[in-house]
């Protein structure tokens, strides 16, 4: 919908400003007015090719694409995570219709999504909880990022999901959040490490005028390196998790 809107508004856009011109302008502009509207009639073509070729790899939102120690997860699930891997490849300029890079990011939704249940499962199993209070925070907070309730509610709308569905993964991150501060041990980030991260990054992008001093965003870098370790200390313990977990891949 929102292509072809854009489709029609060049093209009545274009009529209008023909319209001012003499007929040797006119002709002029009608030329360059009818290159751009089927350029851009062949990009909607294009992406809306692209699109089917994408959801040809995906599946049936209520198939079993795994089944993770007795838990089924469904396809949705596996959808989810497999248009998140296809738009980061493509950001890239990867072809993702290429059918060895296709399988790869398939293996890649699913151990993604298998990793995530099995963390879940253990942060359920330790007993971590989110209090309506943490979730109507986060959500107030979430919602800030948007003007108005409109755009919310927009956003929401264009993810698919629902205010429900959001208050549920704002649960999970919260208990995950409480899991990684009390279980997973990550050590802390020096000045040290910060300060060699910085240089490795000036040293790698070249320096100039523009650089910004370390001072600056040595917050920035440290929070970046932080999330780096516990993103290692995740990947550890789901790699435990797995040696002692029934796993059942269905696709």
């Amino acid at each position: 919908m929102k292509k072809l809107l854009l489709t029609l508004f060049i093209s009545l856009l274009a009529l209008s400003l023909a319209a001012c011109n003499n007929d040797e302008e006119k002709q002029a502009d009608d030329a360059k007015t009818t290159e751009k509207v089927e350029k851009t009639e062949e990009a909607a073509v294009d992406q809306e090719e692209m699109q089917k070729k994408l959801d040809k790899q995906k599946v049936e939102a209520d198939s079993v694409v795994a089944i993770v120690n007795g838990q089924e997860i469904k396809g949705t699930e596996f959808n989810d995570a497999l248009s998140l891997f296809q738009s980061n490849a493509m950001s890239q300029g990867q072809d993702v219709t290429n059918d060895e890079l296709a399988k790869q990011l398939k293996d890649s939704s699913l151990d993604f999504i298998v990793g995530q249940t099995l963390i879940m499962q253990e942060v359920d199993k330790k007993g971590y909880t989110a209090s309506e209070e943490e979730i109507d925070k986060a959500l107030e907070t979430e919602k800030a990022r948007f003007k108005t309730e409109e755009e919310f509610e927009a956003a929401l709308k264009e993810s698919e999901l629902t205010v429900e569905d959001l208050k549920s993964q704002i649960s999970d991150n919260v208990k995950i959040t409480q899991y990684l501060d009390k279980d997973v041990k990550v050590e802390k980030v020096t000045d040290d490490e910060v300060k060699k991260y910085y240089d490795s990054l000036v040293s790698a992008n070249g320096e100039s005028e523009e650089t910004p001093k370390f001072e600056d965003v040595k917050e920035t870098l440290k929070a970046n390196l932080e999330q780096q370790k516990s993103q290692q200390e995740i990947s550890a313990k789901i790699e435990e998790l797995r040696k002692g977990a029934e796993i059942d891949l269905k696709i």
